[in-house]
C-alpha cells in the first residue's frame, strides 16, 4: 500500500514538473523566431506577477472549499486548455502571431499552473501523513522525480520533431544544415502542445488516481483574518531590522532567478548564426545543454545538509550569491566549441549551488527566526520577495538590457552577449559584497542540525525550479 501511494505521488511530481520543463527554458527560441524576441522578458515576468497572488487564492480554496487533489486537477485542466489554445493560435498563424493574443492565453495558463507547484506539495504531504508516513524521509525521493520529469521534458523538446507527416528525434536539424527552418519542438510552437497534453494527463491522474485529501476543519477560534489568509501579517517582520535586511536581499537575489531560464537558450542558439559555430553540438542542442542545470540542482540538494552544518547559513547563502556571479560570468566568456564550451558546462553545473543553496538555506533562516504562529506566512513572504517581486523586476530589467545589446536577425538573437552577461555577473557580485558587510545573522543561526536541514530539503519545495 505504501509503495503504491509513493508511486502515485512520484508520478504526480514527474508530470508536474515535466509540464513546466516542456517550455520554460525554450519558449524564448520560439518567440524570437516569430518576431517577439524583444518581449521574451514579459513571458517570464508574468510568472512572477501571478505568483504574487494566485497561490494565496488557490490555497484558500484548497483549505476551505475543494479537496486539494481535485483542485490540482482543475487547475491543470484549465492551464492545459489555455496553453492548448495558445498552441492552436500559434500553429494556425505561422510567422504571424500577435503579441496580445498569445501573451493573453499564455498568462491565463501560467496563472493556473503556478499555484499547482505549492498545491502538489500540499497534496503529497497530506497523503503521506494520512497514511502514517514520514514526510522528512519519504518526500525527498518523491520530489526528486519532479526534477527528473523536468529534465525528461527538456530532452524531449530538444530533439523531437514533427514535419510534413514525419516525426522522429534528432540532435540536429532533420531538414538539413542548409534549411532555415528547424522543426524540432525547442524552436516551434509544438512545445506548447506538449505542455497542454501533459497538463491534461495530470488533471485526469489527479481526479482518478490520487487519494482524497480532506478539507481542513478549523474551529471558530482558529479562523484566520483576511490578512492572515493572504500572508499579509508576515509583513510585520519588516519592523525587525535584521529580518528587513534579509528580505530585501532575498528580493535583490531573486532578480537573478529567471534570467537564464529566459535567455540561456536564445544565447546558446545564437551561435548558429556564425558559420564557424553553426554545426556545433552545443549551438544545436541548447535545451539539452541547459538541462545540465536541472541535473546539478538535483545533486546539490544532497549537499545542503552537510554544507549547512559545516559552514552555517550565512556562508551557504554567500556561496549561492557568488555562484550566481560565476553562472553569469561563465556565460559571458564561454562558447559552443572546445575549450570554451567547458565554461558553458561549468555554468550549468554551478546553477545547482546558485539556486538551491539560497532558496533552501533562506527558507531555513525564516523558519528559525520567525514566530511559529506566522511561519507559514513568513515563508510565503520569502517566496513573494524572491520569486514574485525580485524575479519579476529582474526579468523586466534583464529584458531591457538584452534588448539594448542584442537584437534578432531572422531566427537568431545576435549582438554583444558578452557584455550583457557580464553586467548580470557584476550585479550579482555587488549584491554578494553588500550582503557580506550588511547582513548579520544571530549566533543561533550559525549552524543547524542535519535533521533541520533535511527537513527543508525535503519539505521546502515552495521554491521551484525549472
Amino acid at each position: 500500500m505504501a509503495n503504491s501511494i509513493k508511486s502515485r505521488l512520484a508520478i504526480m511530481n514527474f508530470l508536474e514538473f515535466a509540464i513546466w520543463g516542456s517550455y520554460l527554458t525554450c519558449i524564448g527560441n520560439y518567440l524570437g523566431s516569430n518576431g517577439l524576441g524583444s518581449r521574451i522578458s514579459l513571458f517570464y515576468a508574468i510568472q512572477g506577477v501571478v505568483s504574487i497572488f494566485m497561490p494565496a487564492i488557490i490555497g484558500i480554496i484548497a483549505d476551505k472549499f475543494i479537496q486539494p487533489q481535485k483542485l490540482l486537477g482543475i487547475c491543470h485542466l484549465l492551464a492545459a486548455i489555455f496553453m492548448g489554445s495558445a498552441w492552436y493560435y500559434g500553429a494556425s498563424h505561422p510567422g504571424a502571431i500577435e503579441f496580445a493574443t498569445i501573451f493573453s492565453l499564455y498568462t491565463l495558463s501560467v496563472a493556473f499552473f503556478m499555484p499547482t507547484i505549492a498545491l502538489a506539495n500540499t497534496v503529497a504531504f497530506s497523503i503521506l501523513k494520512r497514511n502514517g508516513m514520514d514526510t522528512i524521509t519519504d518526500f525527498p525521493p518523491i520530489r526528486v522525480l519532479g526534477t527528473v520529469g523536468f529534465i525528461a521534458a527538456m530532452w524531449f523538446v530538444n530533439g523531437f520533431y514533427i514535419y510534413d507527416g514525419e516525426w522522429g528525434y534528432m540532435l540536429s536539424n532533420p531538414l538539413g544544415e542548409n534549411s532555415a527552418f528547424d522543426p524540432r519542438f525547442q524552436y516551434t510552437v509544438n512545445q506548447l502542445a506538449l505542455c497542454a497534453i501533459l497538463g491534461v494527463c495530470l488533471a485526469v491522474f489527479s481526479f482518478v488516481c490520487l487519494p482524497a485529501c480532506p478539507l481542513s476543519k478549523t474551529s471558530g477560534s482558529q479562523k484566520k483574518s483576511v490578512a492572515e489568509m493572504f500572508g499579509l501579517d508576515a509583513f510585520k517582520l519588516f519592523k525587525t531590522p535584521r529580518m528587513a535586511i534579509f528580505f530585501i536581499f532575498s528580493m535583490l537575489l531573486g532578480v537573478s532567478l529567471q534570467i537564464t531560464n529566459g535567455y540561456a537558450t536564445p544565447f546558446i542558439t545564437s551561435f548558429k548564426a556564425l558559420p564557424e559555430f553553426a554545426e556545433s553540438f552545443a549551438a544545436n542542442n541548447a535545451t539539452l545543454l541547459t538541462s545540465l542545470s536541472q541535473i546539478s540542482e538535483a545533486c546539490c540538494i544532497l549537499l545542503i545538509p552537510f554544507c549547512l552544518r559545516r559552514f552555517g547559513i550565512k556562508n551557504v547563502m554567500l556561496m549561492a550569491m557568488f555562484a550566481w556571479v560565476l553562472r553569469f560570468g561563465f556565460f559571458g566568456i564561454g562558447g559552443p566549441t572546445m575549450p570554451s564550451v567547458i565554461l558553458l558546462i561549468a555554468s550549468m553545473i554551478i546553477y545547482g549551488v546558485a539556486f538551491d543553496f539560497f532558496n533552501v538555506s533562506g527558507a531555513l533562516y525564516v523558519e528559525q527566526e520567525t514566530d511559529p504562529g506566522i511561519q507559514a506566512s513568513a515563508q510565503g513572504l520569502f517566496m513573494l520577495m524572491t520569486n514574485g517581486i525580485g524575479a519579476t523586476g529582474g526579468m523586466l530589467a534583464a529584458g531591457a538590457i538584452v534588448n539594448h545589446f542584442c537584437h534578432y536577425e531572422g531566427e537568431y538573437m545576435i549582438g554583444d552577449w558578452t557584455t550583457t552577461w557580464l553586467i548580470f555577473s557584476a550585479y550579482a557580485l555587488i549584491v554578494a559584497l553588500l550582503f557580506i558587510f550588511i547582513f548579520r545573522s544571530p549566533s543561533k543561526s550559525s549552524s543547524v542540525s542535519i535533521a533541520e536541514s533535511e527537513n527543508l530539503t525535503g519539505g521546502g519545495d515552495g521554491f521551484v525550479e525549472d
